[in-house]
């Protein structure tokens, strides 16, 4: 046991999530998980362009992930021999590329310390609105261009304040900038994971759409390098936190592609996650090409993964909001009735009535957030009779209805014809309401597997771990050939 102790060896895996930062110590030849720490960021941070502004601190999202690191064992951390770092996807971060970081000793651990960086820019941006957009060239990619993304972001500054672009030379995502700062990289590089979901990028050629850009006066110089998904952007320029300098840091990855590589054991797995919102994913042959140009109507997505393969994507606005948004209502109302009851007696009473109702007729559309592919779909209940209405049937409906949508959107029977054989479930929403599984296993045709979340700080780290053995198997085979 001794030995085994002293030949161990970690991987770092880092997830620079939306509200909150997630670390893990993956062990490298189990492939286990042996340490996490997840600190909320609260780095939200007012807009001066109003409400549709959604902007985070980067200084606070750094000391959250310090945080994070520092809560890790010291003696494990000495023993890191690679970091992988997945984030939230499409915002943007602008820094100069000579000075946006420096580093700092505090505590007897060199720390990182934003400087020269704006604010982040989110996913969750509204700046640019439809008239905007759709003044903007048409991408030459097969995904389209939506507000949040970041070369949409940088096309609204270029348009309502070029001066802000002026004090920058270097953008990417929170990751992509995490890892330049970690590496010391002067021209930041960019996976294609986070390319793609920028907008106006190709795919297929690797390339971004340089000429469309330049048509609309776009800072092309900006642009990041691009990478493949799941090489090395570089290694560290100093000891952090006790890991040793020169340590390995892959190029940053995308949150829901790392999500889905935590819990997809093979490429006949699908992958339901059912959280907030609700995504169904699987696995495309290795020949699939995507579609030349964007289908805005399209329920699915095509989102590229590793080895220049894509995940077939269909990424619901409904999920557990639904749900959350029901109870909330009753809440509501019991509360003008005169009877005070907490949100989490209402939720486990919804689940314990809809228990005692095998099925309904009752009618459920959940779609009240819309969809990306059609924002005027809002819910609808439908076939109400005076026998369906019992708060039991009711519940039911609702679960039933958010299934219904998402298998709306990618169907049972595609999975199928493309090979699927079981379906992984995952989710916060998913784990705690056994109706919601009722329902899906009512749903698939298909054996459904619960009990290994999707979780992109875990994904990441597998995907770094997995190419340090890849490197050393080669490494392995040149030393000695057969």
């Amino acid at each position: 046991m001794e030995s085994e102790a002293l030949s161990a060896r970690y991987v770092l895996g880092v997830d620079l999530g939306t509200t909150s930062v997630k670390v893990v110590l993956l062990e490298s030849q189990s492939r286990r998980v042996l340490d996490s720490c997840a600190l909320p960021t609260k780095a939200d941070v007012p807009s001066d362009i109003g409400p549709h502004g959604k902007e985070q601190d980067v200084g606070r999202i750094l000391s959250t992930l310090d945080a994070c690191i520092a809560a890790l064992p010291r003696d494990r951390l000495q023993k890191v021999i690679g970091i992988g770092v997945s984030g939230q996807m499409h915002g943007v971060v602008f820094w100069k590329a000579e000075t946006g970081c420096e580093w700092v000793k505090h505590g007897g651990a060199h720390l990182i310390r934003p400087k020269d960086v704006s604010q982040l820019v989110t996913w969750q941006d509204g700046r640019c609105r439809g008239d905007f957009l759709s003044a903007l060239p048409q991408p030459d990619a097969h995904l389209s261009v939506a507000t949040g993304f970041g070369c949409a972001t940088i096309c609204w500054y270029r348009s309502h304040r070029p001066d802000f672009l002026a004090d920058f030379t270097a953008a990417g995502t929170i990751q992509d900038y995490v890892v330049a700062t970690l590496c010391g990289l002067k021209r930041p590089v960019m996976s294609v994971h986070n390319a793609a979901s920028w907008g106006y990028f190709n795919t297929c050629t690797g390339q971004w759409n340089v000429g469309l850009l330049r048509q609309v006066g776009f800072p092309v110089e900006l642009l990041p390098e691009p990478a493949e998904s799941g090489t090395t952007a570089g290694s560290t320029s100093s000891e952090w936190h006790g890991i040793p300098a020169h340590t390995p840091v892959g190029v940053a990855l995308g949150d829901f592609q790392c999500s889905v590589y935590s819990c997809m054991a093979g490429r006949t797995d699908a992958v339901l996650n059912i959280s907030t919102s609700a995504q169904l994913t699987f696995a495309l042959p290795a020949d699939f090409e995507p579609p030349r140009t964007p289908d805005p109507l399209s329920p699915v997505s095509y989102f590229p993964y590793f080895d220049g393969t894509y995940l077939a994507v269909a990424a619901s606005l409904n999920g557990g909001n639904v749900m959350a948004t029901f109870v909330g209502m009753l809440a509501q109302w019991t509360g003008e009735l005169g009877v005070d009851l907490s949100d989490a007696i209402i939720y486990s009473r919804l689940i314990q009535a809809a228990l005692g109702e095998s099925s309904t007729d009752l009618k459920v559309c959940p779609t009240i957030l819309g969809e990306r592919h059609d924002t005027s779909h809002l819910g609808l209940v439908s076939n109400i009779s005076a026998s369906n209405v019992s708060l039991g049937q009711v519940t039911r409906a609702v679960c039933r209805g958010i299934v219904n949508n998402l298998c709306s959107m990618l169907p049972p029977k595609t999975l199928l014809e493309s090979g699927v054989r079981r379906v992984m479930g995952s989710g916060s929403a998913l784990s705690r309401n056994e109706v919601l599984r009722q329902e899906v296993e009512r749903a698939f045709p298909l054996p459904v597997i619960y009990g290994k979340d999707v979780d992109s700080a875990a994904g990441v780290a597998m995907v770094m771990n997995d190419r340090i053995d890849l490197e050393k198997r080669g490494s392995n085979q040149n030393e000695n050939p057969s």
